[in-house]
């Protein structure tokens, strides 16, 4: 029998060779999730410089491998990050709309609300439901919520309650893009009903997240 050591070091050896053994991905598609996320990081919490620096890097990264729909792919998750924010103008994946798959037509479409006749089990899993309920209940991540509120508030079909829970949910995360955007809604509800004493405690959240 082979001493105990020698065991262990030809057990280390093999599994240290079945993992060289897996082809690792092409370096573009870490990189680009990089980018991606640097780029959401940064938008969120309101630095525009940082977020389009990020976003350069991932449009690189991507249309690096000369496929169209890799690109849209990059673009449409600058569209999310966007709609989350209830800014809405995505230029960079209108350029390339007609080469993307049916499946980015499909999310382009519920980004901007245009719902009608929308197959939805095209969209990606968590916002499904959105579609047939019209509510944010069961969007678990933080981000997918908001954006899923953007989409519900541009197809005409977001109530007071999920606006309020797109601000809690902005609120949380410390995104102030976001939470400033969403403020802003609340307080016109709030503005449309009446209500003076919500109006004000908005105005003083909103001063308080742009440090005036």
């Amino acid at each position: 029998m082979k001493p105990l050591h020698v065991m262990c070091a030809l057990a280390l050896a093999l599994a240290l060779a079945g993992c060289a053994s897996k082809p690792q991905p092409p370096s573009w598609q870490p990189n680009a999730r990089d980018a991606l996320d640097g780029y959401t990081d940064a938008w969120l919490k309101g630095d525009t410089p940082a977020a389009d620096a990020e976003f350069a890097r991932a449009r690189r990264e991507t249309a690096s491998t000369g496929r169209f729909d890799r690109v849209a792919q990059a673009e449409l998750a600058r569209c999310a990050v966007q709609v989350a924010a209830l800014e809405t103008d995505c230029p960079g994946y209108a350029a390339i709309a007609g080469e993307a798959t049916p499946a980015q037509r499909a999310y382009a479409a519920y980004l901007e609300g245009r719902w009608q006749g929308l197959d939805a089990g095209l969209l990606p899993e968590q916002h499904r439901p959105v579609v047939a309920s019209g509510t944010l209940a069961g969007v678990a991540a933080p981000l997918a919520r908001l954006v899923a509120a953007g989409a519900l508030l541009r197809a005409g079909r977001i109530t007071p309650g999920d606006i309020g829970v797109a601000v809690e949910t902005a609120s949380e995360q410390g995104w102030r893009r976001p939470l400033l955007a969403w403020l802003g809604v609340q307080e016109k509800r709030a503005q449309a009903v009446g209500d003076a004493a919500a109006v004000e405690q908005i105005r003083k959240r909103v001063a308080l997240v742009s440090g005036n």
